[in-house]
């Protein structure tokens, strides 16, 4: 059976494809912030191991790692997903400690993820792994007011490109998916934000999360022979591509 650690698995994308995992019959590592949740998964299935742990906490997330692994005995993924959001405005209205609090969950939380399954895959028999970065639409386009998000994002694809590049000799894969309003509490909360500048703004349009879950099933299920390194998933109406 293979195995599958994945962060950010309380909500949203990270539990619906925790959902989609468990269905197919993996072994999944369910971490995140709010234990309460993930055990409410972990009751309803088997091969669900609840591992409560702040992502940016390096050594509690090395204690996950290990747990996970001491059952499972190898692990085959890591989907790197969680992450935050952060305060929306222009550079100059943003505090740099709120900043600081973005980068620390979206880049450093998933540096610290990534450098525990590589480390892992890399010294596993037989040797290798796949990492699944989750990058963002924001990866290559921002919306306006996410200055904090989208300078993450982008470091996220450098992060990508760089485990990619590094892990080839040890059968490690590394790609990323780039998802666009998937149906989530995140843009949810997003267009409350809109509706409470202008109740007559229009909502984003969104995708359905189990779509997303999918896609991201597919790149895990593939042969270490193959690797989606960029795929982009968004709802079809989004104003990604084309003029402004």
């Amino acid at each position: 059976m293979k195995s599958i650690l994945i962060t950010g698995a309380s909500s949203g994308i990270g539990r619906a494809t925790a959902e989609a995992f468990l269905e197919q019959g993996w072994h999944v590592g369910l971490v995140a912030r709010r234990g309460d949740r993930l055990l409410e998964i972990a009751k309803r299935n088997k091969t669900a191991m609840a591992l409560p742990v702040d992502v940016t906490d390096e050594a509690g997330m090395k204690a996950a790692f290990d747990r996970f692994v001491a059952q499972t005995g190898r692990l085959d993924a890591l989907f790197n997903n969680a992450g935050t959001f952060g305060p929306s405005g222009s550079v100059d209205e943003i505090a740099l400690d709120e900043f600081d609090q973005v980068i620390n969950v979206n880049v450093r939380g998933m540096f610290i993820a990534a450098k525990l399954a590589f480390t892992q895959m890399k010294n596993q028999k037989p040797q290798g792994g796949r990492i699944i970065n989750n990058g963002s639409i924001s990866a290559h386009s921002p919306r306006e007011g996410s200055i904090c998000y989208t300078t993450s994002k982008h470091a996220i694809t450098g992060m990508t490109k760089s485990l990619s590049l590094d892990g080839r000799p040890f059968d490690v894969a590394c790609g990323q998916i780039d998802i666009g309003n998937a149906r989530t509490e995140l843009i949810d909360d997003l267009n409350a934000r809109a509706l409470a500048e202008n109740p007559d703004a229009e909502l984003l349009p969104m995708m359905d999360v189990q779509d997303a879950a999918r896609l991201i099933l597919h790149m895990a299920e593939l042969p270490l022979s193959a690797n989606v390194q960029f795929m982009t998933a968004m709802a079809t109406k989004m104003p990604f591509v084309g003029r402004g």
